[in-house]
């Protein structure tokens, strides 16, 4: 795992390599505005200690923080993903504390609504494999990372609300 942040845009400026999950980059620079994957997956974090915006980044060139999708260039702290061999599966719930109607998945879905006729999913169960949950359809719009385990509330997973338009499991380490 091997990324490479740098201050200005185009991989100009103070810069700063990481290796493995850093809960504060703002100890190394000051700001995020061009990024090199050099290996490995990795979700970057608009605040420290994983908190803020959620972009989800592979191997590649991203030149400028539009490239990943940012808002801004405050790049604040960065986990790597491992990689996960084996199956990929979750359940989402309509309700809090896993409750409701519950629909399982093992494989990704363009349109929450389109496949399940809503798109309000207030808490999850990721049973196996990583995933990244989009606010919008088609994997757009912000990003939520989801590791094995319970999500009680979309609030766990870094939502500012319950909607969920699409999601994928992260299978591409190349």
């Amino acid at each position: 795992m091997q990324i490479i942040f740098y201050e200005e845009r185009n991989f100009q400026g103070h810069s700063f390599e990481c290796a493995s999950d850093c809960p504060v980059l703002s100890w190394y620079i000051s700001r995020c505005n061009s990024i090199q994957v050099i290996t490995g997956c990795w979700m970057i974090y608009e605040h420290a200690n994983y908190k803020g915006h959620q972009y989800f980044i592979k191997r590649g060139d991203y030149p400028n923080f539009q490239e990943w999708m940012g808002f801004n260039d405050s790049i604040k702290s960065c986990l790597a993903i491992s990689q996960h061999k084996g199956s990929y599966r979750l359940r989402l719930y309509e309700r809090n504390n896993l409750g409701g109607r519950m629909l399982e998945a093992m494989e990704d879905c363009s349109s929450v609504y389109d496949r399940y006729s809503h798109n309000d999913i207030q808490s999850c169960n990721v049973f196996e494999g990583y995933w990244i949950f989009y606010e919008l359809p088609n994997y757009k719009g912000r990003q939520y990372y989801l590791r094995p385990g319970e999500y009680r509330r979309f609030s766990d997973w870094g939502a500012p609300n319950a909607r969920v338009g699409s999601f994928k499991s992260i299978t591409e380490f190349s």
